[in-house]
């Protein structure tokens, strides 16, 4: 789908993927709403970006509805939902030691945000034949984060259900993209641009944003940032066993690298 004219809305929009997804859109001439928690945050990005800004708490299906109503009555029906907005609080311990609380949370944000936007969505989109969604996911949705089960668990769980929606609505004019990007210096996972060119499996927002910005123009379903993460899935579907043994050396030197504060080259191995 070419952005040039469309509507789009974008959660998560603050910063990160979400504000540099939004700055090329807008480069392209669409015409973009972000949206995000932090009611200074989004309001001081959307004056800087020269759009709309809204708060919005995705993980109130409420939240959602008004946040595409209010679209709606400003500018037109929604084009383009980008559900970027996401959390990553890593937890010690054993694979369950999350409280249910993390796990909801996780739930909450990484999948029910992208129900409740296609539930509010696809409606008025399947009516008109036209429409796309971009799913931000992650490389722990196909592959695993290590020491964060309820992340991946979750984003497991989001190209579950983008997938579900290319199957079900791609015949009726819906595209649909869902991201998988290993890790991105961004606030997230407390690291800036800066650290990006440290290690070359670091990326900037910029460049994330580049490569869906591209998958939304020739309307791809897997959007990997990270091209190795293909041949990673690969390998995992092709021999499980050997992937997981592999994986829980990789555990081991990853924990000593994040012992001792090293996170760029943490994020590295990654």
């Amino acid at each position: 789908m070419e952005p040039g004219g469309k509507i789009a809305v974008i959660t998560g929009g603050a910063s990160g993927i979400g504000a540099a997804l939004a700055a090329q859109m807008i480069a392209r001439g669409a015409r973009v709403t972000i949206a995000d928690l932090d009611e200074g945050a989004v309001q001081t990005r959307a004056a800087a970006l020269g759009c709309a800004g809204c708060v919005c708490d995705v993980r109130s299906e409420a939240d959602i509805v008004a946040l595409i109503d209010a679209v709606r009555e400003e500018q037109g029906e929604v084009d383009i939902f980008v559900s970027n907005a996401g959390l990553f609080e890593p937890q010690p311990g054993h694979a369950a030691s999350a409280p249910d609380a993390v796990w909801q949370q996780n739930w909450a944000v990484h999948v029910m945000a992208h129900v409740y936007a296609a539930r509010a969505l696809l409606p008025g989109m399947i009516e008109r034949g036209s429409g796309y969604f971009v799913n931000i996911a992650s490389a722990a949705g196909l592959l695993n984060q290590v020491g964060n089960a309820a992340y991946s668990a979750s984003k497991h769980a989001a190209v579950s259900f983008a997938e579900s929606l290319a199957i079900s609505h791609g015949d009726q004019g819906i595209g649909v993209s869902v991201v998988c990007p290993q890790y991105v210096a961004t606030p997230l996972i407390g690291l800036d641009d800066a650290d990006a060119g440290a290690h070359a499996s670091l990326l900037t927002a910029a460049e994330v944003a580049e490569v869906i910005l591209d998958a939304v123009l020739a309307e791809r379903f897997m959007v990997l940032p990270h091209g190795e993460v293909a041949a990673f899935f690969a390998k995992r579907a092709a021999d499980p066993e050997r992937w997981i043994a592999g994986m829980r050396l990789f555990n081991a030197r990853a924990e000593a690298l994040k012992t001792g504060g090293d996170l760029p080259a943490y994020y590295s191995l990654l």
